[in-house]
């Protein structure tokens, strides 16, 4: 092999391993933010933590669609105040007022970045896809609570208001010829 056929070789070997990378980069950020809370990414968990504390924290509520989403989407309440550890539920509305089923997935984050990873959901619609029957109208719940760790953290401890926030995109649903109810407000 030539020169030139061993750096055409090498060359080709750089862009396939480039390539390979771009696409292990989304599901490696995904898990960084999961673990860290970095971009106001929230948390899971099962339960609720054994401790309430005093402090209080108010969770603001934020609600938005693509531009290619057709529902109405909004928080039923626009903010809450609860104690660090305590456990919070909130709704958030959406209808749909097309003449045809429509699937969604909902993107969340909290800001103040630095609060995201002791924002811990319970539960919430954003777990699953939602799909909503012509002119539905449903009420989704999420439960949550700010961990009590919150207090240790230098910066994130100085936050008293948050905002927990979401965006529905237009989604297909996951099985061809779902049955509507099996999937709508499920979360």
């Amino acid at each position: 092999m030539t020169g030139h056929g061993k750096t055409a070789l090498m060359l080709g070997g750089v862009a396939v391993f480039m390539v390979g990378l771009s696409f292990a980069a989304v599901p490696l950020y995904d898990l960084f933010c999961r673990v860290t809370g970095f971009g106001g990414t929230t948390q899971a968990a099962d339960s609720a933590p054994d401790q309430v504390l005093e402090q209080t924290v108010v969770v603001r509520f934020d609600a938005s669609t693509d531009s290619a989403m057709p529902w109405h989407f909004k928080p039923a309440q626009f903010q809450q105040e609860l104690k660090i550890g305590e456990v919070g539920l909130a709704f958030y509305e959406a209808h749909n007022p097309t003449d045809r089923p429509v699937t969604g997935t909902a993107t969340f984050n909290v800001a103040p970045f630095s609060v995201g990873g002791y924002f811990t959901k319970i539960d919430c619609f954003c777990f699953t896809e939602q799909t909503l029957a012509p002119g539905q109208t449903v009420m989704m719940p999420v439960s949550y609570y700010i961990d009590p760790e919150i207090v240790d953290d230098d910066e994130a401890s100085r936050v008293h208001t948050m905002t927990l926030s979401y965006t529905f995109y237009e989604t297909e649903p996951e099985q061809a010829g779902l049955d509507q109810g099996d999937k709508t407000n499920g979360g």
